[in-house]
C-alpha cells in the first residue's frame, strides 16, 4: 500500500524541472541585494500584484509579522477573522514580536465593513488603539474559502475611513486567483500589505512574498532583518519561486477538481463534508477522532485533524486522480469498520 499524504499542501516535493531551475540558479548575497534572483523574483511578484515592490521571506508566518510589526505599537490592536492564521497558527507572534492584540470578528473567517466599523475602539484612554486590519485569502481553517472580493471593497473602504493599516494574508491567494478567474493584482489592490506562500500549492520547498509600496516594503525589509530573516545565496529558492509562478499556478485547477471529486466521494461514503470546498481543502467530520487517526495510518492515508470531530483534507501538486481514488477507497474501508 503506498502512502498519500493529504495533510497540507505544504508536503509537496520540488519536482525534477524545478530542482533543475534550482541547480542553475546565478546567485549573490542577498543581504547585499546582490542575488539577480531573487531580484527577478521579487520584481516578478511585484508585478503579478500590482505593487511597486516585493520581499523574499522564509516563511508565510515572517512575512504576516514582518507586515504587521512596523505599522503597530505595543498596546495596538488588529482586527482578523475568526480563526485567523495569524492568531491560531504563529506561536502568538502578533504578541511576542510586536506587543499587539488579535481582536477576531465576523464567522467562518468572513466579516464585512460593518463588523469593522463596530470593532474599531473608541479614542479613549482607556482602550487600545486599534490600527490594522488583516484578511485571510484564501482561509486556511474554513477550508480553502475564498473571501468575496465585494466584501472585501467594503472593509478596505471602512479601514481607510479609520486611517487602518490593510493586510491580506494571502499564503493560498492564488487558489482564490484559479477559482475564481479575478486576477491576482484586483485581489491585492485594496491592501497596503500581501503575502503569498511559494511552498504551498505552488510547490516550491521555501519561501513567501511580501508586497507593497516601495516605502512600506523597505519597513517590512528592516522588520525581516530584526526577525532574522535576512538570506545570502538565496537565489536557490528564489529560482524555485520563480519556476512555481512560471508553471505551478494554473494547474493549481487540477487540485481542486481532486478536491471536489474527494468531497463528493466522501459524501457518497456516509461522511459529512462541511462546507463543500471551493478551492484545494476538504472539511468532514467523524465521530470517532482517535480512532478515525489510528485507523487512516494503519492505510497509510495522512489526514490532519482540525479539532475534535474535524478533518481537513488537502489536495496538492503530489496527489494524482488516481490517489484520490485510492484515498476513498480506504476511507470507505474506515467506514465499514465504524471508525467515523
Amino acid at each position: 500500500m503506498f502512502p498519500i499524504d493529504l495533510r497540507s499542501d505544504t508536503v509537496t516535493r520540488p519536482t525534477d524541472a524545478m530542482r533543475e531551475a534550482m541547480a542553475r540558479a546565478e546567485v549573490g548575497d542577498d543581504v547585499y541585494g546582490e542575488d539577480p534572483t531573487v531580484n527577478r523574483l521579487q520584481e516578478k511578484a511585484a508585478e503579478l500584484l500590482g505593487k511597486q515592490a516585493a520581499l523574499l521571506v522564509p516563511s508565510g508566518t515572517m512575512g504576516n509579522q514582518a507586515s504587521i510589526h512596523p505599522f503597530v505599537r505595543p498596546g495596538d490592536v488588529i482586527l482578523g477573522g475568526e480563526n485567523a492564521h495569524i492568531l491560531l497558527y504563529e506561536s502568538g507572534a502578533p504578541a511576542a514580536l510586536s506587543g499587539v492584540q488579535v481582536e477576531t470578528l465576523g464567522n467562518g473567517g468572513l466579516f464585512d465593513a460593518d463588523d469593522v466599523r463596530a470593532a474599531i475602539h473608541p479614542s479613549d484612554a482607556h482602550y487600545s488603539p486599534t490600527r490594522m486590519v488583516c484578511l485571510e485569502n484564501t482561509h486556511n481553517r474554513a477550508g480553502g474559502r475564498v473571501f468575496p472580493l465585494e466584501q472585501i471593497k467594503g472593509i478596505a473602504e471602512a479601514a481607510r475611513e479609520h486611517e487602518l493599516h490593510l493586510h491580506l494574508d494571502g499564503a493560498r491567494l492564488f487558489n482564490a486567483v484559479v477559482a475564481t478567474g479575478i486576477p491576482a493584482s484586483t485581489w491585492a489592490e485594496p491592501f497596503d500589505t500581501v503575502t503569498f506562500c511559494l511552498s504551498k500549492g505552488l510547490g516550491a520547498p521555501v519561501g513567501s512574498i511580501v508586497c507593497g509600496s516601495t516605502d512600506v516594503i523597505w519597513e517590512v525589509h528592516r522588520a525581516r532583518k530584526r526577525f532574522g530573516g535576512g538570506m545570502r545565496q538565496a537565489g536557490i529558492l528564489a529560482a524555485a519561486g520563480i519556476y512555481a509562478l512560471d508553471h505551478h499556478v494554473e494547474r493549481l485547477a487540477e487540485d481542486h477538481a481532486h478536491t471536489r471529486r474527494l468531497a463528493d466521494g466522501l459524501v457518497e461514503i456516509g461522511y459529512t463534508v462541511d462546507p463543500m470546498p471551493e478551492t484545494n481543502m476538504v472539511m468532514f467530520n467523524v465521530q470517532d477522532t482517535k480512532g478515525f487517526i489510528r485507523a487512516t495510518r494503519e492505510r497509510d492515508l495522512w489526514i490532519d485533524p482540525m479539532g475534535k470531530g474535524q478533518f481537513r483534507a488537502v489536495t496538492h501538486l503530489d496527489v494524482s486522480a488516481d490517489d484520490i481514488e485510492a484515498a476513498l477507497d480506504r476511507l470507505a474501508d474506515v467506514m465499514k469498520k465504524e471508525i467515523r
